[in-house]
């Protein structure tokens, strides 16, 4: 679905406290959720504003983001 929120804390609701405490307390994992937030954004921004881009491009930034969320979720849960 085009501009649906992908940010952590709407995908994993649960882990809200987990998320916050690695983000103060792990320099990667906050690291990982920068990039993450700004790749978010900017797939969002392109899909609600129509901004032409090739859909090759678009689907690997969604697929950028994907593996980002992977790796940040590892993390959650180790």
């Amino acid at each position: 679905m085009l501009g649906e929120p992908h940010d952590l804390l709407h995908e994993f609701p649960d882990l809200e406290a987990r998320i916050a405490a690695l983000r103060a307390s792990n320099q990667d994992f906050a690291h990982l959720m920068t990039e993450y937030d700004t790749l978010d954004a900017r797939v969002r921004r392109l899909e609600e504003l129509g901004t032409p881009v090739a859909d090759e491009t678009i689907e690997d930034l969604k697929k950028e983001r994907l593996l980002l969320k992977d790796r940040l979720y590892e993390m959650l849960r180790a």
